[in-house]
């Protein structure tokens, strides 16, 4: 029961932080507007919510003296993938205080720039929140009250994250992965209604074709490269023959 509660909300903080991702990058383009600005603010809090939810369950699961081995394996292998969720969402909420301090909307010091994203970040703001409709409340100034607050949340990320190193000391590279690398993309994945997307790849393995298919063309190839050689052998005949006759 307790692994599948953390990784069901470990799943819940990556699809939170990758839609702050995608958000992010639309900072200080065309698709920047008041609504962006309070739509980064309210997922990038929902992912911190989410962060200590996890921190606080992992935590005391691994201070648990009374836990199997194959259970802290499993904790410590869900405890890396926390954390590194956690580093992309440091380095995301960096990126939007740069990008937010270069770009202010309430007294613009720079044109917007036209990177070819159109439209509205509503519906990735609303699978982050998990709710059917954005409604905005924020001020006018959002987009330089909310810098001084990103700026302190961004401090508290990262104390967070070397008090999580200090409680609970797993070593990455000691965590051994339950997959080989990439095998996520070679099966179907549905993910639901609050992550960013649908990652779909199908790969099938070639049919043999029925009655021995393989083996015929095998013996086929055999053939091919038998005449090639008889018509070189006989091509250096002829030739040879040519020469000495003139």
């Amino acid at each position: 029961m307790g692994k599948e509660e953390c990784k069901t909300m470990l799943d819940a903080l990556n699809k939170v932080t990758a839609c702050y991702r995608h958000l992010v990058i639309a900072l200080g383009s065309t698709s920047d507007s008041q609504n962006l600005r309070e739509e980064l603010k309210r997922t990038r809090k929902k992912a911190q919510e989410l962060a200590v939810a996890n921190r606080t369950k992992l935590t005391a699961l691994l201070k648990d003296k009374t836990i199997s081995k194959d259970d802290r394996a499993e904790y410590e292998r869900l405890w890396v993938l926390f954390s590194s969720s956690m580093d992309l969402l440091e380095v995301d909420m960096k990126r939007s205080l740069e990008i937010g301090q270069d770009f202010p909307l309430k007294v613009p010091t720079r044109h917007l720039i036209q990177t070819g994203m159109t439209g509205s970040t509503t519906t990735v703001a609303a699978r982050a929140m998990s709710v059917q409709n954005m409604k905005y409340e924020a001020d006018s100034n959002i987009d330089t009250a909310d810098l001084r607050d990103l700026q302190a949340e961004i401090s508290q990320v990262s104390q967070m994250m070397e008090e999580m190193e200090m409680k609970v000391q797993v070593a990455p590279w000691a965590v051994e992965a339950k997959q080989e690398a990439g095998a996520e993309l070679k099966s179907n994945m549905s993910v639901g209604n609050s992550s960013v997307g649908v990652i779909s790849i199908c790969e099938e393995e070639p049919k043999e074709e029925e009655g021995g298919g393989g083996s015929n063309t095998g013996f086929a190839s055999i053939c091919a490269v038998i005449v090639f050689f008889v018509i070189v052998i006989a091509a250096l005949i002829l030739g040879y023959l040519v020469i000495n006759m003139s």
